[in-house]
């Protein structure tokens, strides 16, 4: 029961639909470990995406624990780690991966922006997706654009060999317009796929969060 939640690109919900996933997991009275093999961007305001996670799935991992790599600017990853004077291992996300998942009975991983992006110049979102073997879970956005997106993410998960389990549309609004209706019914048939849609959450209240499967 482990999944790794990846995105179309940046801002399309990815995080909140890992938080969702993994709140629904403890929901249903498991443990569950969180993981992100890099966080940038932490010197924007607001709530860090590794603090939303552990929250979600009323986790006790230490920041090191979840997302082994942390930086300020935001940048791809591996632009990031070069600015910091360094260069992501990726046996170091793999080990933390493992350590994780063996302390728990379900693993929720979120990538970072899209499975094209490099984590180092030699190793990809997706490679780390394949290295660990889960399930994906696709975040999209609902409007205009997101078939074209959505459909390359599925085509370039599954050349990896990759597991596409669902696609969740969010923020999925009270009262969807015609053409995200169609974006939604085009995507499950063009990619074969599940399609789930999340409303915008209140993130101070997981409580209220719907269940979310994958």
């Amino acid at each position: 029961m482990s999944v790794f939640v990846t995105g179309t690109g940046t801002e399309v919900g990815k995080t909140v639909v890992a938080a969702a996933i993994a709140h629904t997991f403890a929901a249903e009275g498991n443990k569950v470990a969180v993981f992100k093999p890099a966080v940038t961007g932490l010197e924007d305001p607001g709530e860090s995406d590794h603090g939303l996670l552990r929250r979600a799935a009323g986790s006790s991992q230490s920041d090191a624990e979840i997302a082994p790599y942390r930086y300020r600017p935001p940048a791809s990853p591996h632009l990031a780690a070069a600015l910091a004077g360094e260069e992501i291992d990726p046996e170091r996300l793999r080990a933390t991966a493992a350590t994780a998942a063996a302390s728990a009975d379900a693993l929720v991983c979120e990538g970072v922006g899209g499975l094209l992006v490099p984590l180092s110049p030699g190793y990809l979102v997706r490679d780390l997706a394949a290295d660990l073997g889960y399930p994906l879970a696709i975040a999209a956005s609902p409007g205009l654009g997101t078939i074209n997106h959505t459909l390359l993410t599925i085509e370039a998960a599954r050349a990896a060999g990759l597991e596409v389990a669902t696609v969740v549309l969010t923020p999925w609004p009270e009262r969807p317009t015609e053409i995200e209706r169609s974006n939604r019914e085009t995507i499950a048939t063009l990619g074969d796929v599940e399609v789930q849609t999340l409303a915008l959450l209140d993130l101070a209240d997981p409580s209220g969060w719907p269940a979310l499967s994958c």
